[in-house]
């Protein structure tokens, strides 16, 4: 999109100015002409508090509130430069927002506001911790936005044949020009920090002449503290100091990247194709990117054809001649085990370009030939690609530890070279250029990546901060959040202010039909007595975030009125407050082995919305009347009140109904809940719900030490099933009634049905191993086949079969209800048309969102715009639904952690299954501790070389170690392995290593 902004200025009123701004739009090929008024303000302040000419201009907001100046009147003096204000340009806010977040740097900065809509179009990951970073920027820190595009003094019209970037750079200046003319007698410079040397130049013009501009480098070399921040400054391909002469010389290169121009073309001419590459866990020279023109993923093999592609890069492809398509590699490949070249100054030796830049043993290059033919014999042929572009990265913070066999020991002090080994291995090593070497050995550091130039074989990056000594818990457990983008920060002052002034002492009116009440609450009117229904709450031990609560009664008719009462989060958590968007932008709770951390704050999650017994709390409640089949017969939607009358565990729950002494209404509402629970799950499982399974364990924490001591598979009882089906109950009843009042927004929650090619691996190994397969032509058909999964010699066996089913389903995601024809609405697993998450909002934004909309449905209160827009709906939903999947990879990585600390001293014999046969190992199941690992044929035999893989039978021949007798290994076969706890050389993550006994 194109943009003029015509010079057609007038004052309209004392204060305001009206321009117009002149988009063209080009869509399908056509283009349209867009006018649009832009207004300018004189009353918009420069936020400085040594300022006295704008507190005369300034004007109240709705609220009668005059705007909060932030600039310190008497901020940091440098030498050189003495008091200043710092002015950021774009790129170096995308390029060092970890800089700017840094605690001990940049103070008093201004962000112009064409800075900030820059950075959105670029990165919205950074877009949004610069928003962080000026809405909670605290005393400390004192950053602005500073709305220069409606300011008259700071706006710039765009010149004639003058580009886009180069108007927005002008406008920036001009900021600068102006706050220094501004501050002229408060002595206060304005600093234009910026790497592009041109716009740097520019300054020096006769109009801008009293602007100091300084590169990122230049103006760090000028703090008092440089020493400690140095390490931080981003390491990019121009900054000389970051490439060596030896580099710089390389002959070394990837491909260059193919043009936007004819990107775009290859891509509507159908030669050219978009994904997001995965790279494979057990191989990290192979990808894979699904695309919908190909019914099984595109490979991309080897370092060239990945072309310095991260995991999950939306990556462009151009497909390889048929000749050399292939089939997924079937061996094991890692940094650990094949010699990568780990001298981080030598990324110029073009004899190890052969198989990705490896250092192969001949041992090793066998092992790859030997993988070659197989896959030239296979019947699993791929088509292959190799990647030309890569239109959006991936990138983020990342966890690892410097590799110390590329620490040169010589260097006693000053920067050098290193190279940073990321926990995901999936991910090449970073090169970062530091002074701290080593001390940061044997350390969690969290690092940035810079760039990839193409003439580098690892990517640039710089250090961002230390986080302690690895393995220990609190290093290990910011790592994994970390890792898996969790927000884990306490929320802001701003976000507090959002919650009831009262605090704990906060309590629901107990008359609600009073006039002191009505005044605080007008809605409260609106509210439905049910202190007086028997209800109870039914969650894990030890649970303090309590969503929901249900009750059952028996009507004079004979049919049952169920209650299901859902915490009114909405109550206290209003659309469009900083309290809101923390919400929003958190998505989910996220539940670790030792912790928790929230999505609301703890006020609201323990306390105040948390169904805690013998207290009133407001509920939003779903009452129906079912008959005794547990057919609907009504259903109806309120606000209430409720007043909890106890708070049971699963256990104590199951106790109480299982205790026939027990004949109180409570326990028989109960027993009643559960006998409807039965007939609700028999009904989902006729119409083809799906029973699925994975490895869940339980880490036990000792009480005083809160060392992790035991693990145990999870025990499901009936009152778990009990809790399930009614809210699933809750949730399908409100999905039906929020589409029906907001069919184009409503938000919903889908699962998509699985491709047969998920499953084309698993039934081959069915079929060869159990002559049993798995069919797909429904989701009952697929459940029924499950069913028959049934080794008698083996109980274990059908729960395996229903682990490995699972990871072939396609993710549920939420979306909103515009977005998909109402035959794509369809939830797979469960069975159901229509479906949404209603039942926790204290943990998932998802039902927060249900919740305002359900309230506008049933007439309770009008529903925010945002909800009915389905721009912001689809930016809620991407969000939401990438938070949900972190939250679900940190629980599962912290699990990983504590039952690594559990068996450093219980090392014992196990029962596992092998759910995967290679080429160089096979991987194993442990059900005892929910672990899997590998097994490699080097540590099954000495003579690796005499082994075969037989990719048919799904069998791996090879000498015993014990017997020096022959023994094949299939997949699905039962079989006793060592398990003990050992340090990953690579990551320095503690993991369970199998030896096959």
């Amino acid at each position: 999109m194109s943009q003029a902004i015509v010079s057609n200025r007038k004052r309209l009123s004392e204060g305001l100015a009206v321009t117009q701004k002149v988009f063209v739009r080009s869509r399908n090929g056509g283009a349209t002409k867009i006018v649009r008024e832009h207004y300018l303000r004189s009353d918009i302040p420069c936020s400085s508090k040594a300022c006295t000419k704008c507190l005369d201009i300034v004007v109240p907001n709705a609220k009668n509130e005059l705007p909060n100046f932030v600039l310190s009147e008497d901020p940091q003096s440098i030498e050189k430069i003495g008091k200043h204000y710092v002015v950021l340009d774009t790129n170096i806010v995308l390029q060092a927002i970890d800089l700017l977040e840094n605690p001990n740097c940049f103070f008093d900065v201004i962000i112009p506001q064409i800075v900030l809509d820059e950075v959105r179009n670029k990165s919205y990951p950074v877009y949004t911790r610069l928003r962080t970073l000026c809405r909670d920027s605290d005393e400390k820190k004192r950053f602005i936005i500073f709305h220069n595009e409606f300011n008259e003094n700071t706006f710039v019209e765009r010149l004639n044949n003058e580009s886009i970037n180069d108007r927005n750079d002008r406008a920036i200046r001009k900021t600068c020009e102006w706050y220094c003319k501004h501050l002229k007698k408060q002595n206060i410079n304005t600093i234009l920090v910026s790497n592009d040397r041109l716009n740097r130049d520019a300054t020096k013009n006769p109009v801008d002449s009293n602007i100091i501009a300084l590169s990122l480098l230049e103006y760090v070399d000028l703090l008092p503290n440089v020493d400690e921040i140095k390490d931080s400054i981003p390491n990019l391909e121009v900054s000389s100091i970051n490439v060596n002469d030896k580099e710089a010389k390389s002959e070394f290169t990837f491909p260059e990247y193919y043009s936007t121009s004819r990107i775009m073309g290859g891509i509507k001419n159908g030669v050219l194709y978009q994904g997001n590459i995965q790279i494979s866990e057990y191989n990290f020279l192979e990808g894979s990117v699904n695309l919908s023109t190909f019914s099984k993923p595109v490979l991309v093999v080897g370092q060239k054809n990945l072309n310095r592609a991260f995991n999950g890069d939306q990556v462009v492809v151009e497909l390889l001649p048929q000749s050399e398509w292939k089939a997924p590699s079937s061996i094991v490949m890692d940094a650990e085990h094949f010699n990568v070249n780990d001298n981080p100054d030598d990324d110029d030796d073009e004899s190890n370009e052969n198989n990705g830049n490896l250092i192969m043993s001949d041992k090793q290059r066998r092992l790859l030939a030997k993988d070659a033919i197989l896959a030239q014999k296979s019947n699993k042929i791929q088509p292959t690609a190799r990647i030309v572009a890569i239109p959006r990265r991936s990138w983020r913070q990342y966890v690892g530890q410097i590799a110390p066999n590329s620490i040169d020991t010589q260097v006693s002090s000053g920067s050098q070279n290193v190279f940073v080994l990321l926990m995901d291995k999936s991910l090449p090593k970073i090169r970062i250029r530091t002074r701290r070497a080593k001390e940061l050995v044997g350390r969690r550091i969290v690092i940035s990546v810079d760039s990839w130039p193409a003439n580098h074989k690892y990517p640039l990056g710089h250090f961002v901060r230390d986080l302690g000594e690895v393995e220990s818990v609190q290093a290990e457990t910011e790592s994994l959040l970390l890792e898996h983008d969790v927000e884990y920060r306490p929320f802001s002052k701003k976000v507090l202010d959002c919650l009831p002034s009262e605090g704990h002492e906060w309590k629901v009116p107990s008359d609600l039909t009073s006039s002191d009440a009505l005044a605080k609450d007008p809605q409260l009117a609106r509210r439905k007595d049910l202190r007086d229904k028997l209800i109870c709450s039914i969650d894990p031990p030890g649970c303090v975030d309590i969503d929901d609560a249900l009750h059952a009664k028996k009507l004079p008719n004979g049919n049952w009125e169920v209650g299901v009462h859902i915490a009114d989060v909405t109550h206290f958590v209003k659309p469009n407050t900083p309290l809101d968007a923390e919400g929003a932008s958190r998505g989910t709770s996220v539940y670790l082995v030792d912790k928790r951390i929230d999505m609301l704050p703890l006020l609201l999650g323990t306390d105040l919305c948390s169904l805690k017994p013998y207290v009133d709390r407001y509920a939003f409640s779903v009452l129906w009347e079912l008959d005794d089949n547990a057919n609907i017969v009504d259903v109806n939607f309120t606000k209430s009140v409720i007043r909890s009358r106890e708070a049971f565990s699963y256990e104590q729950a199951q106790i109480r109904i299982d205790d026939k002494s027990q004949t109180d209404e409570l326990t028989q509402g109960m027993r009643a809940l559960l006998k409807l629970s039965i007939k609700l799950k028999q009904k989902r499982l006729d119409a083809g719900a799906l029973n699925l399974a994975s490895p869940e364990v339980k880490v036990h924490m000792d009480s005083e030490t809160s060392d992790p001591n035991e693990v145990e598979i999870k025990k499901l009882l009936a009152t778990n099933s009990l809790v399930e089906e009614f809210m699933l109950l809750a949730n399908i009843s409100v999905a039906r009634k929020i589409f029906e009042s907001f069919p184009q927004t409503a938000m919903l929650r889908r699962h998509g049905v699985p491709p047969s090619t998920n499953f084309e691996t698993l039934n081959e190994m069915l079929h060869q191993r159990k002559q049993m397969t798995i069919s797909l032509e429904s989701s009952k058909a697929l459940a029924d086949s499950l069913d028959r999964c049934v080794d008698p010699k083996d109980p274990y066996f059908n729960t395996l079969i229903r682990i490995m089913s699972t990871r072939c389903m396609m993710a549920a995601q939420y979306f909103y209800s515009g977005a998909y024809s109402y035959s794509e609405f369809r939830h797979y697993g469960l069975a159901v048309d229509i479906y949404t998450h209603f039942t926790s909002p204290i943990r998932r934004y998802c039902d927060v969102v249900a919740h305002r909309q359900l309230a506008g449905a049933i007439g309770y209160e009008p529903l925010d715009l945002s909800h009915r827009d389905k721009n912001k709906m689809d930016m809620i939903c991407r969000n939401i639904n990438k938070r949900h999947r972190n939250a679900q990879f940190a629980g599962r990585a912290s699990i990983e952690y504590y039952v690594g600390q559990v068996m450093r001293n219980n090392e014992s014999v196990e029962t596992g299954y092998v759910i995967k046969v290679l080429n160089n190992g096979i991987v194993v199941l442990v059900p005892r501790f929910g672990v899997e690992g590998l097994i490699r044929i080097e540590n099954m035999t000495k003579d690796p070389d005499s082994s075969a893989f037989d990719e048919v039978e799904f069998k791996l021949t090879f000498t015993d170690n014990e017997t020096g007798k022959k023994r094949e290994v299939f997949v699905f076969d039962k079989v006793d392995v060592y398990v003990k706890s050992v340090l990953d050389p690579v990551t320095s993550k503690r993991k369970a290593a199998l030896l096959l006994k």
